[in-house]
């Protein structure tokens, strides 16, 4: 009679410690939902401010912009650089650099 007791209480035990355990992760679940749309917010504000700097750096890297620039009195000591100070890198080079 003990024994069935017994057996019967760890039965009860096993149910409830799985019952807990279900129950558990049903609030982790519920507490991460919850959060989702707060995260959707931020992660929209973050895309917006990306559209928004990627307009401010092609409105800045605008070839009439960079020559409006180059007129500016800070820049006069800048010039141009004659053919022979360019130089070049041809393709092949390149390519067996990236293998």
């Amino acid at each position: 009679m003990r024994q069935s007791l017994l057996q019967i209480g760890f039965v009860f035990f096993c149910i409830g410690f799985c019952l807990y355990s279900y129950l558990n992760e049903q609030n982790a679940l519920t507490r991460v939902k919850m959060q989702l749309p707060q995260k959707e917010k931020e992660l929209q504000m973050i895309r917006e401010e990306m559209r928004r700097l990627s307009y401010q750096v092609d409105q800045f890297e605008n070839p009439s912009h960079l020559i409006e620039i180059a007129h500016r009195p800070e820049f006069s000591h800048l010039k141009h650089p004659a053919l022979k100070e360019i130089l070049t890198v041809p393709d092949e080079a390149l390519a067996s650099c990236s293998d």
